[in-house]
């Protein structure tokens, strides 16, 4: 009969080839805010730029996600059920957002920002209470999140056009910027105060 273990100092220790290796330490292979040469066409100076205006986008689209959940769970009153959908709808369309984020900083060789901690080193998004606020205040709160990342996005949009990153540009326009302008509205319209019955 084989044996699946040797022993070393008296103990069993299993094959190298079964044991997960576990507890690894090593060097960062790529610093954050650098870009290695992929040959897609760009200039060094375009996909640095690329990366540190994405990245920026990036953080603030990861903390508007955040601010989604948490209102979401948090919703109250008359509005509940549908506020509880509508923001989680949103939610969901933001994390694609962030991924699709993440995934272009790392197609033009950059390191998209990911560890919630350096998130908040980065955005500009305000913290917002730790407790519950009211509705229309946790509305307005992602309403400003949300102009604040269109602000940015249409700059940046601008710039990496200038810049020649076309790929940069249609993800900013085509998926931040609209996806963020719809949702705006879809918010901006529950402060309206109307009323339901009677002119």
């Amino acid at each position: 009969m084989t044996s699946n273990a040797k022993t070393v100092s008296g103990n069993a220790e299993p094959v190298s080839g079964s044991q997960p290796r576990l507890h690894q330490k090593g060097d960062v292979i790529q610093e954050f805010g650098t870009v290695k040469q992929f040959p897609v066409g760009l200039s060094y100076e375009a996909r640095m730029y690329g990366c540190q205006r994405l990245n920026r986008v990036l953080a603030d689209t990861q903390i508007l996600y955040g601010l989604y959940k948490k209102h979401h769970w948090l919703m109250r009153g008359a509005t509940f059920y549908q506020l509880h959908v509508v923001l989680d709808k949103h939610a969901g369309e933001q994390l694609e957002l962030v991924d699709t984020l993440a995934e272009r900083v790392q197609s033009l060789g950059g390191v998209a920002v990911g560890d919630p901690r350096h998130v908040a080193e980065i955005t500009s998004i305000p913290r917002p209470p730790d407790g519950v606020e009211e509705v229309p205040v946790m509305l307005s709160r992602l309403l400003e999140a949300h102009e604040a990342i269109l602000i940015d996005a249409h700059d940046a949009a601008a710039r990496t056009a200038e810049l020649g990153d076309d790929g940069s540009n249609d993800l900013l326009v085509s998926q931040v910027i609209r996806t963020g302008e719809r949702q705006a509205w879809f918010l901006a319209e529950h402060l309206v105060d109307t009323p339901l019955v009677r002119a």
